[in-house]
């Protein structure tokens, strides 16, 4: 599989688990119409639950085997979500700025970024996500 095809499947198996959770999806791949350019971003997911607004970044990594609950002491192993340094935060977060204008939201609309790791194991048929709610503000 490329990167698209990864990122596209961990696209479809966010959306399910978001729809299963109670969200609304609103739209996907949303990047803004009226900027152009090299900093535009892309927001993954935008949906709706309880009257706010999430933005989702969704990070998807192919493995051999799902990892313990307790791998995150390999000070080696980069887990999907590790991916969304400070760069990319300020780019979601200037991308959800341009949602709110062009779909023109109140100002006191509750919002959030979130991000959404998951990693597939393949061979197993089988998928962890880990769904991180408001990972970062703006």
């Amino acid at each position: 599989m490329n990167s698209k095809e990864i990122g596209n499947l961990g696209e479809e198996i966010a959306c399910n688990y978001l729809q299963k959770k109670g969200y609304k999806i609103l739209e996907k791949n949303y990047s803004p119409q009226f900027i152009s350019g090299p900093n535009i971003g892309e927001i993954d997911i935008v949906a709706e639950k309880e009257k706010t607004l999430s933005f989702i970044e969704v990070k998807t990594l192919i493995c051999n085997s799902l990892r313990s609950k307790n791998s995150r002491e390999w000070a080696s192993v980069i887990f999907p979500e590790d991916k969304v340094n400070l760069k990319k935060q300020r780019k979601i977060i200037k991308t959800a700025q341009s949602y709110f204008l062009e779909n023109k939201y109140p100002l006191d609309t509750k919002w959030q970024i979130d991000v959404l790791a998951i990693e597939i194991d393949l061979g197993r048929r089988k998928a962890r996500i880990r769904y991180i709610e408001n990972a970062f503000g703006g």
